[in-house]
């Protein structure tokens, strides 16, 4: 009974299997996000990150002046034991930062060599700390679009450091790059074929971390952002400003979503704005209120990025 109650409470099941004469049979299962990992420790400049061993092919140490060579090719490649590894850069994968000056260095850097299906690649890092075990923690539905993260975990001195999934991010850098006919055409959204011009949207919410998070989101796929801390706000930035979608908190301190909703309805000039309400208030009767006033859809928080995003392209162009 103690068991099945800690398990649960980890949001794991516990079943029991008997069999008279033959004894119990007992099953427990816990989520991927409490489970505990063997993980490589990388560094990269000043961050630290974790990589799960089970990715990990291999792990040699390389002389640099090997290694300026081989990035001088068309196509950076390693060859190990006779096998051909696409050479990339962690700090390019993760944050487009240049390859390292490698001229003049004598100390052989660490490069982790990687398979899946289709091809072999081999990474470089910075530098290396032992590897450890960890506990795989989620990161939460704000960073569930995130390409190539397959977690965190905590340090015992307190700090937190992202599980990379290298596959994630090599398989991201390819489709970016299946994005860019001859390498030099700008990126496109996942919301389709680039539009004439950015959509924008109008973020109207009392807590600034949920402005933040939604602005980031929407500013990485292609959109330009206005913010506003609560409806007075946002009804007074539309008087200059005619956004493409709006979306809109019901609960603020000054005028509050469902004020803000009918004021727009009423307005001729802003009558056909798509709302897009997003709200702790998920309950039926609040549903059936937001959509008698005219909303055009209503998700509850926190959203799903995914979600999110079809709403916003589906009403930016119905009314485009």
């Amino acid at each position: 009974d103690v068991v099945h109650e800690e398990v649960k409470q980890l949001g794991g099941s516990m079943t029991i299997e008997s069999a008279q004469g033959k004894g119990a049979r007992f099953l427990i299962r816990l989520p991927f996000t409490v489970s505990i990992n063997r993980a490589l420790m990388v560094h990269l400049g000043e961050e630290q990150y974790a990589i799960g061993l089970n990715t990990i092919e291999g792990i040699v140490r390389v002389p640099p002046a090997e290694l300026a060579a081989c990035y001088e090719q068309a196509v950076p490649r390693y060859v190990y034991a006779g096998h051909a590894y696409e050479l990339r850069y962690l700090g390019e994968l993760l944050q487009g930062s240049p390859r390292p000056v490698l001229l003049g260095q004598s100390v052989p850097l660490p490069v982790l060599l990687v398979h899946s299906q289709e091809q072999s690649f081999a990474i470089q890092v910075d530098s290396l700390s032992p590897s450890r075990e960890i506990v795989v923690k989620s990161l939460g539905p704000q960073f569930a679009a995130v390409a190539g993260l397959s977690g965190a975990t905590l340090l015992g001195d307190g700090r937190v450091v992202l599980i990379l999934d290298l596959l994630g991010q090599l398989r991201g850098q390819q489709r970016r790059l299946a994005r860019l006919p001859g390498g030099n055409a700008p990126q496109r959204g996942l919301l389709g074929p680039a539009p004439r011009r950015a959509a924008l949207v109008m973020v109207v919410d009392d807590s600034v971390t949920v402005r933040k998070v939604t602005s980031r989101l929407l500013e990485r796929h292609g959109m330009s952002v206005l913010t506003a801390k609560d409806g007075v706000d946002a009804m007074a930035q539309l008087q200059e400003h005619r956004p493409d979608v709006l979306l809109l908190d019901i609960e603020m301190p000054r005028m509050d979503g469902f004020e803000v909703a009918t004021r727009i309805r009423q307005d001729p000039r802003l009558r056909d704005l798509p709302i897009i309400m997003i709200t702790s208030r998920t309950g039926q009767k609040h549903r059936d209120r937001a959509m008698a006033i005219g909303v055009n859809d209503y998700l509850g928080k926190p959203y799903q990025e995914s979600v999110l995003l079809q709403s916003i392209a589906h009403w930016s162009q119905i009314h485009a």
